[in-house]
């Protein structure tokens, strides 16, 4: 869904339908169904001090960083002096609601509807996109596992100058290469999961066998305090899987690691699982190993 944010009280001004008029430094040129989120940011709240914009709202029911309410914006107009006037002349209520000066555009919208179900969510500039869940595995269903070399050379089954020619690609890349390993899969469900208020967790397991070093890399949120283990690249566990503990999804995800993966065979003092934060795009193999490695070491 694409969303826009939008300080206090604006936000529940337009849901209220108070403001049918958003302003803004700068054009857009998308038309279509938006979605308003109240921003968690409180800085416009001084302008409750105008009593005419604070008969309009109640203050207690605002909802910062919530989505709130959908709308279509249906055109973006440059503010003219001559436009400027007629809000103001024609449309006081909607010229207090927002700020016109010349230069600016206002962002006309239509036909807003309060949603039963208010979304959290972290807000982004500009006009943004909502992912849900059941759309994240939709978007991750178009994902062919494989790789993508420094050449720019796609591989599905053919991974003889993997170690030498991989690098990581960027969320962007896999959604135009439509290609990538666990490891690139993760930065896309990173990205994807990005707007969120879940807390959201990126795993890598390796066993150091001195050879190949087989790893797996995996993306877990919580929520309404279960576990979630959001699989896409593993074939085998493909799936979202619940969980009552963070130790319990770990322990599981590390058995079946060792049961599909190590077909039960390991000293398992050489199996890890590190934590690990969001890397550089384009790094190598042996860069991503030392990337994971520096992150936190699960006991």
């Amino acid at each position: 869904m694409k969303v826009l944010s939008i300080t206090e009280p604006y936000a529940t001004l337009i849901k209220n339908g108070y403001k049918k008029i958003e302003t803004r430094s700068y054009t857009t040129s998308y038309r279509g169904e938006l979605y308003i989120h109240a921003s968690i940011n409180k800085k416009n709240l001084k302008v409750l001090q105008d009593q005419n914009i604070k008969n309009l709202v109640d203050t207690e029911n605002f909802n910062f960083g919530q989505i709130i309410c959908k709308c279509n914006l249906v055109d973006c107009v440059y503010m003219s002096k001559e436009f400027i006037a007629e809000i103001k002349k024609n449309n006081y209520q909607e010229y207090l609601c927002g700020l016109y000066e010349e230069g600016r555009y206002a962002w006309i919208l239509a036909d807003v509807e309060i949603l039963d179900k208010k979304i959290s969510a972290k807000g982004q500039l500009n006009i943004w996109n909502y992912y849900r869940i059941d759309e994240i595995q939709k978007i991750m269903d178009n994902i062919e596992y494989g790789w993508v070399d420094k050449y720019h050379n796609k591989h599905i089954d053919d991974y003889d100058t993997f170690a030498n020619d991989y690098i990581l690609q960027s969320p962007k890349e896999v959604l135009k290469n439509k290609v990538g390993v666990c490891w690139d899969q993760v930065e896309l469900e990173r990205y994807l999961f990005r707007p969120s208020t879940l807390n959201i967790h990126t795993y890598f397991i390796v066993y150091y066998d001195n050879d190949k070093c087989p790893t797996h890399t995996f993306l877990t949120y919580e929520y309404d305090n279960k576990y979630y283990w959001f699989e896409h690249s593993w074939e085998r566990f493909k799936d979202i899987h619940i969980y009552n503990s963070k130790d319990s999804l770990l322990l599981d995800v590390k058995n079946k690691f060792i049961k599909y993966e190590l077909d039960n065979c390991c000293n398992k003092n050489n199996l890890v699982i590190y934590e690990y934060k969001k890397p550089k795009y384009h790094l190598s193999v042996l860069d991503f190993y030392k990337h994971c490695e520096s992150g936190k070491k699960i006991n």
